[in-house]
């Protein structure tokens, strides 16, 4: 059986972590289910572009568990994300099961938001309003943070790092080499 991956679409969600993170996921062969947090219907992400999910998140979880549940950022997605209380009992389900769970850019925001996996290291868009809401966590500067099961990254200039970083997590570092390589990305 494959991995899995949920990731949580919600309006205002930056368009490119989402399509980047995706794209990367399933190009290593993981089922990423796209879940309209407040239904199916087409979202409006950050820069106008909209997106529709493959399901709700209410039908999205009658396939629960998945091996990681991912946010992409947006300041207005990650406010959004951080409000929900369906998010926040998805989310404290994946943590209680050890899984994994990725944000990314202002996401970690909803992290804090919601108690998950506090006092782990953790990085977000480089913000001080953002950071200041990540006091409970130890904050890091780098592009892509993993602690345990807590995946972070900075923003859409890291988006093809956070998505390869997942696939390291879930299927090892090999499937990360082989997913990447023909990304044809530049060393930062």
């Amino acid at each position: 059986m494959g991995k899995t991956a949920m990731l949580l679409l919600v309006e205002g969600a930056e368009e490119m972590e989402a399509v980047i993170t995706i794209d990367v996921l399933r190009r290593a062969g993981v089922a990423v289910t796209v879940a309209g947090v407040d239904g199916d219907a087409t979202v409006k992400c950050s820069r106008g572009v909209f997106i529709k999910p493959d399901l709700s998140l209410k039908d999205a979880l009658k396939s629960a568990p998945y091996d990681a549940v991912i946010m992409p950022g947006g300041l207005g997605g990650a406010d959004n994300l951080a409000k929900s209380q369906q998010v926040g009992a998805v989310l404290k389900e994946q943590a209680a099961g050890g899984r994994l769970v990725a944000a990314i850019c202002a996401a970690p925001i909803a992290l804090a938001a919601h108690g998950i996996y506090c006092g782990r290291a953790a990085t977000s868009y480089p913000n001080d309003d953002i950071k200041a809401k990540l006091s409970g966590y130890s904050y890091r500067e780098d592009r892509v943070v993993v602690d345990g099961p807590l995946v972070t990254s900075r923003g859409p200039g890291t988006a093809f790092e956070f998505g390869l970083a997942l696939v390291k997590e879930l299927l090892g570092p090999e499937a990360a080499q082989k997913t990447g390589d023909p990304l044809l990305l530049l060393s930062a």
